[in-house]
């Protein structure tokens, strides 16, 4: 079913303001650090491990283990949000904002891509 004038042209100004905002963020610097996703993992096991020590210490009443298993906890997540070996912050200069030259709808856009990767299969 094909959109209407009012529809189509409300899809539109919402792509441009979408794609305005996401240029906005994508450019936007991260302060030169970049999660590596072997930290995530290793890290959520290590809180996973912390939170069966803390449970383990509480239930056999044991401090010790307990404490352990919260500093076992405290280590994953810092492991997790601490940036990986020889991450650099990739900072890539400004674009200017591209015009619409083309014409086509946003929707025809995303449809052309999905053509593409289907033909790459």
């Amino acid at each position: 079913m094909p959109l209407s004038e009012q529809e189509q042209r409300l899809l539109d100004e919402m792509e441009r303001h979408l794609m305005r905002n996401d240029a906005d963020v994508v450019s936007a610097p991260r302060g030169g650090r970049t999660l590596s996703y072997r930290n995530i993992v290793y890290g959520t096991i290590l809180v996973l491990l912390g939170i069966g020590g803390l449970i383990m210490g509480v239930s056999l009443q044991i401090i010790a283990v307990g404490v352990i298993g919260f500093v076992v906890m405290l280590g994953g997540v810092i492991l997790a949000i601490t940036p990986g070996r020889g991450a650099k912050a990739r900072v890539e200069p400004e674009r200017p904002a591209k015009p619409q030259g083309n014409g086509s709808s946003f929707m025809d856009r995303m449809n052309d891509r999905w053509d593409k990767r289907q033909e790459e299969r």
